[in-house]
């Protein structure tokens, strides 16, 4: 009996341990099998944590309560504003006479005219676009370098302009076609190869009688006309010389009948506007050689000018500075005009008591004159200002070195003219009269002028103000019907 009940315990204890391993390895295998489920990484569609939605009691404990709505904040638009300027500036003739180019003629047989533009430079170089008159030619060697009474000049002239700042000369005036035909064509190409524009006359009668420059971002339209000693509708004679036949070259008319100007002008302000031109000028040679007040003929056509449309009239001719003046269109009461009748000589011989028609003095006299225009932010262009700085042609001689300089005389630095310019006494004091001389002239005219524009720009700027101040305002006045009659003050701002 003992016996069997020990068989039987082993039995058990062996059943009891194959158990237990079984246990032991089936606890490894799930250990391993979830440790590889954990490591496996998911599909890339169920990478992604998806949202959980919180029981609905949850979300109404968590949601913040809405708040009352405020109406969005309105901000006005910004009235209209400057956003281009350009200031295009005119001096006077450039009155070559032998004498005056003579001074700058160097050993070596060339010719070297930056003395003459030495004290000028500044100024003109300041300004957007600066515009001189060529009263002489540029014939080449064919022709004698001589001045009146058929003008020609070595081209080294156009080096010392175009050092001097200046980026236009106007090449139609009496003298143009003092080396002829030839003359004209040469004097344009060397103007041109220059990097300068030529205006008043061109190569043939193909080429645009007028031009469109482009300064500070605003388009300036330009043109230049002279009046002529004749003509038999073939030929014109510019200096009562020998008549050049007619192909186009030339801008000019006759004193006699000046429909010509007026046609031509007409037709050229529409092919300038057509070519994007947002303000216009015109340069014309007129009226009679020192007289310091212009003639009912240069009024009359002045004023045609106006009504034609030209912003700003720019004479030249008389070697003598005349008056500024602000004229109204007779075509359009709202379109005015700013002229100056002559601006005088920039650079002559016409030294006081040289000429006996002339008065004493004036003819040493002359203006920069400047006009500055400006362009809104809307499109719109308007001129803003105008400005004239006097100068005067000092003739000097140091030694044996003789000079004609070109002199800025401005009032700010008066009391350094003296060592500005390197002035003697007699010079200091025939530069202040000089200065006096001019603003006799066109003193009242300037102020005028600048009255009206200052009016006029205070005036825009405050409707500028209000439109974008009120702009329902301006809305409902241009909802009205046509034949519902404005409020006079929409109308005013209108």
């Amino acid at each position: 009996m003992s016996r069997n009940q020990k068989g039987n315990n082993t039995l058990v204890i062996v059943l009891l341990t194959i158990l237990i391993c079984i246990l032991i390895a089936l606890t490894g295998l799930v250990i391993y099998l979830c440790v590889d489920l954990v490591n496996q990484t998911p599909p890339a569609s169920t990478q992604a944590a998806k949202p959980v939605t919180l029981p609905t009691a949850a979300r109404e404990e968590t949601t913040e309560q809405p708040t009352e709505t405020q109406p969005p904040e309105t901000t006005l638009p910004e009235p209209e504003h400057v956003v281009a300027t350009a200031t295009i500036g005119t001096m006077g003739d450039l009155l070559m006479h032998k004498p005056v180019f003579d001074t700058c003629r160097q050993s070596d047989g060339s010719y070297d005219f930056e003395s003459i533009f030495r004290y000028v430079k500044e100024p003109v170089s300041a300004l957007d676009y600066a515009i001189a008159n060529l009263e002489t030619t540029f014939g080449g060697d064919d022709y004698v370098y001589q001045g009146n009474p058929a003008f020609n000049c070595p081209d080294e002239l156009a080096d010392s302009v175009v050092d001097a700042g200046f980026d236009m000369l106007l090449t139609a005036n009496n003298h143009a076609g003092d080396t002829m035909a030839s003359g004209i064509t040469r004097t344009v190409e060397l103007v041109r190869s220059k990097g300068l524009t030529a205006l008043g006359s061109q190569l043939n009668g193909d080429e645009p009688k007028y031009a469109v420059v482009e300064v500070g971002g605003i388009k300036i339209g330009m043109v230049c006309y002279t009046w002529a000693y004749g003509s038999d509708g073939t030929a014109f004679s510019l200096n009562g010389l020998t008549p050049v036949k007619d192909v186009g070259q030339m801008n000019y008319f006759l004193n006699s009948n000046p429909d010509k100007l007026y046609t031509e002008s007409a037709q050229i302000m529409e092919q300038m506007k057509a070519d994007g031109a947002e303000a216009t000028m015109m340069f014309i040679h007129w009226g009679v050689e020192y007289n310091i007040k212009e003639n009912t003929l240069q009024d009359a056509m002045a004023q045609k000018l106006c009504d034609i449309g030209f912003d700003v009239i720019v004479g030249g001719h008389p070697h003598v500075v005349q008056p500024v003046d602000l004229l109204t269109s007779t075509v359009d009461e709202s379109h005015k005009t700013v002229v100056i009748y002559s601006l005088g000589n920039a650079v002559s011989n016409q030294r006081n008591g040289y000429i006996s028609a002339a008065p004493p003095y004036y003819t040493e006299d002359g203006v920069l004159f400047s006009v500055t225009f400006e362009k809104y932010s809307d499109g719109t262009v308007y001129l803003q200002r105008v400005g004239a700085l006097p100068t005067w042609v000092n003739m000097r001689t140091d030694g044996s070195v003789k000079q004609y300089n070109i002199l800025p005389l401005d009032a700010e630095n008066q009391d350094q003219w003296a060592e500005l310019f390197n002035l003697n006494d007699a010079m200091l004091s025939s530069a202040k009269k000089s200065m006096e001389r001019t603003n006799s002239i066109i003193g009242e005219g300037m102020t005028k002028c600048q009255t009206y524009l200052d009016q006029q720009k205070a005036d825009r700027e405050s409707y500028y103000q209000d439109l974008a101040a009120n702009p329902e305002k301006y809305a409902a006045a241009q909802t009205l019907p046509e034949e519902t009659a404005a409020t006079e003050e929409t109308a005013q701002a209108a």
